[in-house]
């Protein structure tokens, strides 16, 4: 007998377990939404509406009642935009626009940076400004991003303003990208929605190994490093060997990738079930042998959203090459503050920035002077390439993870001057199984993408059934070893 109460406690948001795509109840609100879906699929203004209603759902049950900040920036921008499209004038389009960035920016200003920027006025003016009890909304970097591409997009005259306002709204929260992204285009997604539904093997193989390899990557890889091993180094890096330190550090490189490509795997898999197509947000970024290509191949949505608009509004490489460098950076500094409202960030944004006006400076002379490597030489360079940029990278996340600039340079400190790698059978035999998922977890990474699409070519040519059946035995399997560990979600709230 069910009973109707828990039922309905366990529909109500709670602040305590948010739904992530991980957690026992997103597999049963799927695959009630997907029945729900298949309903009504062969008709447009159902799947809108259905796939809307369960977005908004999904976005209440993460979290709660701030579902309305989304609904209110639909309307906003949707009004807007068309305000935008028809007004002739182009001072007035000018203005409009400002009005759409300044609500977008000045609402994730509100709630990401307000008691940041509180603190710091307290620090530098002995002030006692008390801090806001703010709770930062789930997705709201993401939307308010795309919200701000959709409406220069439409000042641009780049695409036309949606007609109706639910496909608007369906876009902008589209469940699937909640979590951590990718940042998806208006261009590249309302388009898909008078699409007639229709899905093959190869969309329901392809869908579910992106959906399993997430599932992975989140779980067996990214969860059991991080709460076996990382989050121990980096809770108080002064009491462990540099060794450790160290290895928390490679640690660590895995689980932030494992965790935001993981989410986007997933995301890309369900939507692709469900008919849609959304870009690749990860492309094996540790394989890069510079900095330039590292940006190509991590967060791609986010590195391609701060070209588009920022660094090429801020005039790009059309201003001389001073200027080019200094764009650069700055574009990187405003991205590392878009990830958390920290000194941390900032720095992490700036090293970067950096990195990359010099890495330009590196490209630009081997252009002029024609330089060129190839054969043995130039595979080597690309090998110390891969090496510098990954410990470049590396030596970036420590900034981004560590608590405070204290505990970052306690870390480095450790590597330094405390290594003792003496201590590695000792280390090893406490962590022997944390070392070896590490080991798969590069190992598999730097696989050759011939040997992945091999892998979802796999996938692509089972029939229906097994890939059910498939996919039904990896969430069991995945269902055990999370009741036997205590497993929590590791993400960042954008």
């Amino acid at each position: 007998m069910i009973d109707v109460n828990k039922l309905f406690d366990l529909l109500l948001y709670d602040p305590n377990d948010p739904v992530l795509f991980n957690s026992a109840f997103f597999f049963y609100y799927f695959a009630v939404f997907l029945l729900c879906y298949l309903a009504v699929h062969k008709s447009k203004a159902g799947r809108v509406w259905v796939y809307t209603l369960f977005s908004l759902f999904f976005f209440y049950k993460a979290c709660g009642y701030y579902v309305g900040l989304v609904i209110l920036s639909a309307i906003v921008d949707f009004n807007l935009s068309k305000w935008i499209h028809r007004t002739p004038k182009k001072s007035t389009k000018k203005l409009l626009l400002i009005f759409s960035i300044i609500l977008n920016i000045g609402l994730l200003f509100y709630f990401k940076y307000t008691n940041f920027f509180i603190g710091i006025i307290n620090d530098f003016a002995a002030g006692g400004i008390p801090l806001l009890k703010l709770t930062l909304p789930i997705g709201i970097s993401f939307y308010t991003f795309e919200n701000l591409s959709y409406t220069i997009d439409v000042y641009r005259d780049e695409i036309e303003p949606v007609d109706n306002f639910m496909d608007y709204l369906f876009f902008l929260s589209f469940f699937p990208k909640l979590m951590m992204g990718p940042i998806v285009r208006a261009a590249d997604f309302i388009p898909q929605i008078s699409k007639p539904y229709v899905i093959d093997s190869d969309d329901i193989g392809k869908g579910m190994y992106l959906i399993i390899s997430g599932l992975f990557k989140k779980i067996v890889i990214s969860d059991f490093i991080y709460l076996n091993f990382v989050q121990y180094i980096f809770d108080d890096p002064s009491k462990h060997t540099g060794l450790e330190c160290l290895l928390g550090v490679y640690g660590y490189a895995l689980v932030i990738y494992c965790d935001f490509s993981g989410y986007s795997d997933m995301a890309l898999g369900i939507a692709r079930w469900t008919g849609f197509k959304i870009p690749p947000n990860f492309n094996s970024p540790y394989q890069s042998s510079s900095i330039t290509e590292f940006w190509r191949r991590w967060h791609i949505s986010l590195s391609s959203w701060l070209r588009d608009y920022l660094y090429i509004p801020l005039g790009g490489n059309r201003k001389g090459r001073v200027r080019q460098y200094v764009n650069l950076a700055l574009t990187m500094l405003i991205g590392g503050f878009w990830h958390g409202a920290s000194w941390n960030f900032i720095f992490w944004g700036g090293m970067h920035g950096t990195m990359l006006a010099i890495d330009k400076v590196r490209l630009d002379y081997l252009k002029k002077r024609q330089i060129q490597f190839g054969g043995f030489s130039g595979g080597l360079l690309k090998v110390l390439g891969v090496l510098f940029t990954f410990h470049f990278v590396c030596f970036c996340w420590i900034f981004f993870k560590a608590a405070t600039f204290h505990d970052a340079w306690a870390l480095i400190h450790q590597i330094a001057y405390d290594f003792q790698p003496e201590i590695w059978p000792e280390l090893y035999t406490g962590y022997t199984a944390v070392f070896w998922v590490m080991v798969m977890g590069f190992v598999l990474h730097f696989m050759p993408a011939k040997a992945e699409l091999s892998m979802e070519n796999i996938y692509s040519k089972l029939p229906v059934v097994a890939s059910v059946a498939v996919m039904v035995a990896f969430v069991w399997l995945l269902a055990q070893v999370k009741s036997t560990q205590p497993m929590i979600p590791i993400y960042f709230q954008f």
